[in-house]
């Protein structure tokens, strides 16, 4: 089932996520709903608070860049209450988008390489060091889990040129193919 992304202003995408554990009603189904409105939406990770559940639940699927990054093949992740343990490496600028913020795109700085611990969705425990283009989307859709998003890792400049966009997500003006939940 294709769920409605939550958009900048929902008080959801601010709030400090909680771990669940095993008996989490549903989650086989949420998991599977959050990967059916990632792919509707063109997105390559999604994080549970972008669906309106403040809880520690993400879905990667970086299968589409396959073409050109072959270990991308079937990469498809489920990350359950997973926490960053250390970033370092080299700090590198790409841009970034989010479902959260349809229309909205700016250069991000990250570190290119995460040690994280993570469960699958079995609950199985994994300590992984993880490099690369998969440890900042991981970073980015981990900060959905912390009540940040991308936007708070901006310069003050860029933030201020892009408050027009911001101000209308507040007033209920999304503008993309998917269905969104705004504040309005």
């Amino acid at each position: 089932m294709i769920l409605p992304v939550y958009v900048y202003g929902q008080p959801v995408l601010r709030k400090v996520a909680e771990d669940i554990t095993p008996d989490y009603p549903g989650l086989k189904e949420l998991i599977q709903n959050m990967f059916d409105t990632m792919a509707h939406a063109d997105g390559v990770g999604l994080a549970a608070p972008q669906v309106g559940l403040p809880i520690r639940v993400v879905v990667i699927d970086l299968d589409v860049f396959a073409d050109e990054k072959p270990e991308f093949k079937d990469l498809r992740k489920v990350f359950i209450n997973p926490h960053i343990l250390e970033a370092d490496g080299e700090e590198i600028a790409m841009e970034e988008g989010c479902l959260s913020l349809p229309g909205i795109h700016e250069s991000v700085k990250r570190m290119n390489r995460i040690h994280v611990k993570y469960l699958d969705e079995n609950f199985v425990e994994h300590d992984e060091v993880v490099e690369g283009y998969l440890a900042r989307v991981m970073q980015h859709e981990f900060d959905h889990l912390d009540g940040k998003m991308f936007i708070d890792h901006i310069s003050p400049l860029r933030k201020q040129m892009i408050k027009g966009k911001l101000n209308a997500m507040l007033k209920g003006q999304a503008r993309c193919h998917y269905k969104v939940k705004t504040v309005k």
